[in-house]
């Protein structure tokens, strides 16, 4: 197998959509404060210094990239509005806001007047830099996601364009859930959109976001990051459900920094993209910080889905939960890798993390790989990983009593993911999750 590296050409010598020509002109056509365009031109200088780099051998060589063409995809300065999108859960709640971007632009916004009053900021990223430099450069890609992780985190830093903001006030309790929806709609559009959820002291609240293709026919770059800033006694629910086609390229640098005694319950539902690899990490910094991760991930045809998760914890008395369940179909492949980390000061630490694959076909391949590090010496750290087959007698015998094999296989997979759905508290996310499995199985319709 060839090497990644060999996929991805140096901006400095590609026509495409990242080249340094590509950078001028995207600055050229931005109106944004100096601070954010420093932080872009530094940006783009480490992209060009890592594009010479080779990637990691050990995270890549499970996740074969040579397909990939980024000078086929470029950022387009406006958004088709008239484009639809089938969203699994803008419909099934009343929402305090919403905000929506198609392919990198911000094409909706609402927040409840009241929230404004107390002082809650909910919107587009590429707006609110303009008014808000104070509460968003401390944590804009500062302390959860940082550009120099590697080429694709320097990418999404030099070019993020469209993008949703939270920010909550401290003390303040958001009831109502609020709403983004990332789109891509254009055949080979690049979107870069950046989410940043940012949640003082005591506050509290909750925010569902879900991406989305227009067409199944239409290739897409999607090149993310999020970072959830959860401060001391606070508490996030935060929802993602990745819906893209199957010709879109999904890249992501995701990461929660908790402070002391702070609380996130973090779901991620992966059901879409040709091929999608992300970084998923959980920052337990203050003492007493806790998170729960939920992960639901289907993969059909030739789909490739890559988590790589890390359970950080860096102060004493912190609780990790993390819990992903993948199902399998024809000739796809899921591929888990997480980690747990105790830092030496980080004692009595309890972290749990457990990976479970159901293979619905023989085609199919699952890769699982937990791991530990621990340098603290008082902590309860736990792990584990299963893969199995689905077992031909349950469908025989759901048939023998009048279901088809299709429902008797639903069935099989709405039970494998309920141990995920029972720790989801918010029943709408529960049902959205569970009719999105009957539809991609071929039962029935959202």
């Amino acid at each position: 197998m060839n090497s990644p590296v060999d996929t991805m050409t140096s901006p400095a010598k590609t026509d495409g959509g990242f080249d340094e020509a590509a950078f001028a002109r995207f600055l050229d056509a931005r109106d944004e404060p100096d601070w954010v365009t420093e932080l872009r031109r530094r940006a783009f200088e480490l992209y060009c210094q890592k594009s010479q780099e080779e990637l990691d051998p050990e995270e890549w060589k499970r996740v074969d990239i040579r397909g990939f063409d980024p000078s086929a995809f470029t950022v387009h300065p406006t958004a088709d509005t008239a484009a639809e999108f089938e969203t699994l859960m803008h419909d099934r709640a009343t929402y305090a806001g919403d905000v929506a971007h198609v392919d990198g632009n911000t094409t909706a916004q609402r927040v409840d007047a009241s929230l404004a009053e107390r002082g809650v900021i909910f919107g587009s990223l590429a707006d609110l830099v303009h008014e808000h430099r104070d509460i968003l450069e401390p944590h804009l890609m500062t302390r959860a996601v940082h550009p120099e992780t590697d080429r694709f985190s320097a990418l999404h830093a030099a070019f993020w364009t469209g993008g949703t903001v939270l920010y909550v006030p401290r003390n303040v309790n958001l009831e109502e859930p609020l709403h983004s929806l990332i789109g891509l709609s254009a055949a080979g559009a690049a979107e870069l959109s950046h989410t940043l959820i940012i949640l003082e002291e005591g506050a509290s609240a909750t925010l569902l976001e879900e991406t989305a293709s227009a067409t199944t026919d239409a290739p897409g770059l999607h090149i993310g990051a999020v970072e959830l800033i959860v401060g001391a006694r606070a508490n996030l629910r935060y929802v993602q459900l990745q819906n893209w086609n199957q010709k879109t390229w999904h890249f992501a640098h995701q990461a929660g920094l908790v402070e002391q005694s702070g609380s996130l319950q973090w779901t991620v539902a992966a059901l879409g993209s040709k091929l999608a690899h992300v970084h998923q990490d959980v920052i337990l910094k203050g003492t007493g910080a806790s998170a729960e991760v939920n992960g639901v991930t289907f993969a059909t045809n030739r789909q490739v889905l890559s988590y790589y998760t890390k359970q950080a914890h860096e102060a004493p008395h912190t609780h990790s939960d993390l819990l992903y369940k993948d199902v399998l179909r024809d000739r796809s492949r899921v591929i888990w890798r997480g980690m747990i980390r105790v830092e030496k000061e980080a004692q009595q630490t309890d972290g749990y993390q457990r990976n479970d694959s159901l293979v619905l076909t023989p085609t199919c391949r699952a890769d699982a790989i937990p791991g530990l590090e621990i340098e603290a010496d008082d902590v309860r750290c736990t792990h584990g990983a299963t893969a199995g087959r689905v077992d031909e007698e349950q469908i025989f015998y759901s048939m023998c009593r009048g279901m088809t094999q299709h429902e008797a296989m639903h069935m099989i997979v709405e039970g494998f993911f309920h141990g995920v759905y029972d720790r989801i508290p918010m029943e709408m996310v529960r049902e959205t999750l569970s009719q999105a499995v009957e539809k991609k199985l071929g039962i029935g319709r959202l």
